[in-house]
């Protein structure tokens, strides 16, 4: 498959333009709730100085999120808290009451019953949901799309959600989760928002910018100038856009996004420059998952709109070389297990920092320094193998 790179660049609208949502101190209130598992500990930051001097750039740091909770994924973050603040919602609790503790003791469990948990996913954020659920004595039934890895699946389920895989793409499948919930009465619990369903994905964004938090200690005051962050609805990355932005202000890191080629609704989105949201126009059929979603998240590309200049759609054949790079890594730095999602913001670095034309747009050189996050572990072990032993791979890891 061939190794491509599509970039488009805008100017970011600017923070008058979107709601300041993701300020340090409600990503404070984020981790001070995750902090309160007895299981949390803050995902490692990796600095990549052999990867930065090969790519000619000041410094590479990685998030491994492949660390998060045993799970092998960061989603868990925005699932855990959304359910959190649902319960504190429905309960009358204060957000500083908003405690594993509290959650699990028995006047919140006889105040607030058995309730069920719905959500679409590619498989890590469905992974999430059924663990926090089953943490919290609540239950999840989660459907994933046609295609998904029977290990991610099997995954959830062993956490104790109901859990199927459905005959219908990414987006189809969010819709009829959405339909169950409403037919069943169960709590729709998804990262993706349309209009009147902009509330829960927002709390699900809050819960991502613990990352930002643990990684703004990280860094040491040490600022990147440049961010990268995958996407599929566009979520995560608008959370981190907007908690970067908000952190750093005019000295915010030049930020791009960074997609599959066959599911690049963001990329077709910026591209338009008509202040809709756009849909993909590629097949669907990636080998990064946790990214093949065809429709923008509103909530999400509010932020990106306003604070990220580039995206960028990439082929296959670049996160695959992505997840090389880090599960071989050069001397003097650390593996990181990252998957087919985890590593496309890498593997993209990798082929901008190669190409002359690339580097100038983005403005990368060896003063530049680079933060990117790997999302997920090997999510899909037998997928992961097949790429980083023998150089093979297929579509979504059929």
């Amino acid at each position: 498959m061939r190794d491509a790179v599509h970039l488009v660049t805008r100017t970011p609208e600017g923070a008058g333009n979107c709601p300041r949502t993701f300020t340090m101190e409600k990503a404070r209130q984020a981790q001070a709730f995750h902090c309160s598992f007895p299981d949390y500990r803050p995902t490692p930051l990796v600095r990549l100085r052999g990867l930065a001097g090969k790519l000619g750039v000041g410094e590479i740091w990685v998030k491994d999120e492949s660390k998060r909770f045993d799970l092998n994924a960061f989603k868990v973050l925005g699932g855990s808290w959304c359910i959190g603040r649902y319960i504190a919602r429905r309960l009358g609790l204060e957000l500083g009451e908003l405690t594993y503790q509290t959650l699990t003791g028995r006047r919140v469990q006889e105040a607030l019953g058995q309730v069920t948990f719905v959500t679409a996913t590619d498989g890590n954020h469905g992974r999430g949901i059924a663990w926090t659920a089953r943490r919290l004595g609540q239950k999840s039934v989660v459907y994933m799309p046609r295609g998904s890895a029977p290990e991610r699946l099997e995954n959830i389920r062993a956490l104790g959600a109901e859990a199927a895989a459905t005959d219908m793409d990414y987006d189809d499948t969010v819709r009829f989760a959405k339909d169950q919930a409403e037919k069943n009465g169960w709590v729709l619990v998804q990262d993706t928002s349309w209009e009147g369903y902009e509330e829960i994905p927002t709390w699900i964004m809050e819960g991502y910018t613990t990352m930002g938090c643990e990684m703004a200690l990280q860094l040491q005051g040490q600022r990147p100038t440049h961010l990268f962050l995958q996407a599929g609805v566009g979520a995560m990355a608008g959370a981190m856009a907007g908690f970067f932005a908000d952190l750093y202000g005019a000295d915010c890191p030049a930020i791009t996004v960074v997609e599959p080629q066959e599911a690049d609704c963001l990329f077709q989105t910026a591209s338009a420059k008509d202040g809709a949201l756009h849909k993909t126009g590629g097949s669907m059929e990636t080998i990064m998952a946790g990214l093949c979603c065809g429709e923008p998240c509103g909530v999400g590309w509010e932020q990106l709109r306003a604070h990220a200049g580039s995206y960028a759609a990439i082929s296959d054949a670049v996160a695959a070389r992505g997840m090389c790079i880090l599960g071989s890594p050069l001397p003097g730095d650390l593996r990181v297990i990252s998957g087919e999602s985890g590593a496309a913001t890498v593997g993209f670095l990798a082929a901008a920092a190669e190409d002359p034309a690339l580097r100038e747009r983005l403005g990368l050189d060896e003063t530049s320094r680079v933060l990117c996050i790997s999302t997920e572990g090997d999510t899909d072990r037998e997928n992961y193998r097949r790429i980083v032993w023998e150089g093979a791979f297929s579509q979504r890891g059929e």
